[in-house]
């Protein structure tokens, strides 16, 4: 499950929807990143590991429509 807006056809292939895309992705994961170093702080390993996955997850996601967002812009 994505935890990623959706988003209209017409603005998920615009380069400004491109763009909102790749920037929704990455705040995404700076705050499982954030949650991750919370959970260490607390010794709260298990959730650091669930954080870090989501973290990495979402880094993925926004490296992919990073990629297509600044192509599109090149273009």
């Amino acid at each position: 499950m994505s935890t990623t807006p959706t988003t209209t056809t017409t603005t998920a292939n615009n380069p400004s929807g491109l763009h909102q895309q790749a920037a929704t992705d990455h705040e995404m994961a700076a705050k499982h990143h954030k949650s991750a170093m919370e959970s260490h702080d607390k010794n709260n390993l298990s959730d650091a590991k669930d954080s870090s996955k989501k973290a990495m997850d979402a880094c993925n996601s926004a490296q992919k429509k990073s990629e297509s967002a600044c192509g599109s812009t090149s273009n």
